[in-house]
């Protein structure tokens, strides 16, 4: 009969020492797995603006998007990103957020995702918008196509508003920058949609409740009407690409509207503060809370029993 080594285990012991491993294992696999669901579960939902594709450009609707620390670029199938508020924050009032970048890309992270998590402390329900982008290099689209993309965002976040448990007249936007174009290209207009149009969600309207822009760029319109939204204004009063300048224009013809807007020229913080975290001046690390504060006022924030779009 063969002796065993000195010291060596018994079969039964090492079936014993696997099953011990096995047990200390599966809590952490179970951890695991659970933390991965719930990431999962979290992930914000995105939803494209036309389910087959923008219309003219269907066929590209597939490329990748090109991501790389703070901006995002190649989009070729505009959409939205959902950002949900707490359930027991969550007061029926919405906002499609515009990320800035200048039309050659969008800083989606501190004017998208941050903006968002921002609206959500205060119960609002965030669609940040991924628009084409006309000055990206060898780009085929124009700024026609970045108020489609604008007015379908709007039409879209109201075509779902029960779905999203938002009222469909509490529907906002906001823009950083190129994003402020973005607003002024449709809250100026009726915005009425197609009655006869084939998809229902072209039917609605396609202007927001109220326009917020913080170092807004691009062109004020010629004149702003009396039925204009009510608005809120924000930008350091030493910008450096002329955007306190757009700021003020627009200040001014919402008064010669007289229609309600809230302006704040802070005396120092440049261009592309985004939610002021980065900033040293007071301020701009609290503009946020301002345009909260304006929301409340305006009675946008208070929980009110949604309506049909």
């Amino acid at each position: 009969m063969r002796s065993r080594r000195a010291g060596s285990p018994l079969p039964g012991a090492r079936v014993m020492r696997r099953r011990m491993k096995l047990r200390n294992f599966a809590p952490v696999a179970v951890i695991a797995c659970c933390a991965l669901a719930l990431r999962a579960a979290e992930a914000p939902q995105v939803i494209p603006l036309w389910a087959n594709g923008a219309p003219g450009t269907e066929a590209r609707r597939h490329e990748p998007e090109q991501a790389r620390d703070w901006w995002v670029k190649n989009i070729h199938n505009p959409s939205v990103t959902v950002f949900l508020p707490p359930k027991e924050k969550a007061n029926g009032c919405a906002v499609v957020v515009c990320p800035g970048g200048g039309f050659h890309e969008l800083v989606f992270d501190a004017e998208g995702r941050q903006a968002a998590a921002f609206l959500n402390t205060i119960g609002v329900t965030v669609f940040a918008l991924k628009y084409r982008l006309p000055n990206e290099e060898h780009s085929p689209y124009t700024m026609d196509d970045v108020r489609r993309d604008a007015y379908r965002a709007m039409r879209l976040v109201r075509s779902r508003a029960g779905e999203f448990h938002v009222d469909p007249k509490r529907v906002g936007m906001l823009g950083f920058s190129a994003g402020g174009a973005v607003v002024m290209l449709v809250a100026f207009e009726p915005g009425n949609g197609d009655p006869k149009a084939v998809d229902p969600i072209d039917r609605l309207n396609g202007r927001p409740d109220f326009p917020m822009m913080v170092y807004p760029g691009g062109n004020p319109p010629r004149k702003i009407t009396a039925d204009a939204p009510p608005a809120f204004l924000i930008c350091a009063n030493d910008d450096e690409y002329g955007c306190d300048k757009v700021t003020i224009e627009l200040l001014q013809k919402f008064r010669a509207a007289k229609v309600p807007v809230e302006a704040h020229l802070i005396a120092e913080g440049k261009h592309a503060f985004n939610m002021g975290d980065r900033s040293s001046f007071a301020a701009i690390k609290g503009w946020p809370q301002r345009m909260a504060d304006w929301m409340a006022d305006r009675g946008l924030l208070h929980s009110v029993p949604a309506t049909a779009p």
